[in-house]
């Protein structure tokens, strides 16, 4: 059993662009601080990436009937941003949803690792980090909220939502908290 596990959401080009300059900048920032630590402490890092093909067919229904076009497989736009910190051995799920549970190997993923506790960042605090939140928490998970690493496009639902799941769903966290945390 591990104790903690990163799953680092969305952090993908086209999800970043949304973001002001300062956020996006601070975002990657605390993000890569919060990888560093998961390395040194020897906990698993797991990249939750969305993929979609370019004929939209396997996208959300809002995206097919907008004619959405964003994290289309084999596009710059899907990629992991490049100043984030990833390392070859780092796991990567690929989902075609908000939630990084539907129809992907996570679940599976973090049962053979069997963590104490799983650690939320990346983006949408309002969509895909809400909902990968409430599945984890329906698997009986305990989940932390590093603050520090969660944005969105939409920053009242973002807000909206950290203070609906924030002692709910899990415990929202700063990076020095979640150290201390787990000294």
């Amino acid at each position: 059993m591990t104790r903690n596990c990163l799953l680092v959401i969305d952090m993908q080009n086209d999800f970043l662009e949304r973001l002001d300059d300062r956020t996006r900048t601070a975002l990657i920032a605390n993000t890569n601080e919060l990888i560093d630590f998961f390395r040194e402490s020897g906990y698993p890092v797991i990249w939750v990436q969305q993929l979609l093909g370019a004929d939209l067919s396997d996208a959300p229904l809002l995206m097919r009937d907008r004619r959405k076009y964003v994290v289309i497989e084999g596009t710059s736009g899907a990629n992991i941003h490049p100043d984030l910190v990833r390392h070859g051995g780092d796991t990567v799920v690929s989902k075609k949803r908000y939630s990084a549970f539907f129809e992907t190997d996570l679940e599976q993923i973090l049962t053979d690792l069997a963590p104490e506790q799983l650690t939320l960042a990346g983006v949408n605090t309002h969509a895909c980090v809400r909902t990968t939140a409430i599945d984890a928490y329906q698997r009986d998970m305990r989940i932390l909220f590093a603050s520090d690493c969660l944005a969105s496009h939409d920053p009242e639902h973002g807000r909206i939502s950290m203070a609906y799941m924030d002692g709910n769903i899990g415990v929202a966290v700063s990076n020095d908290q979640l150290r201390d945390r787990m000294a």
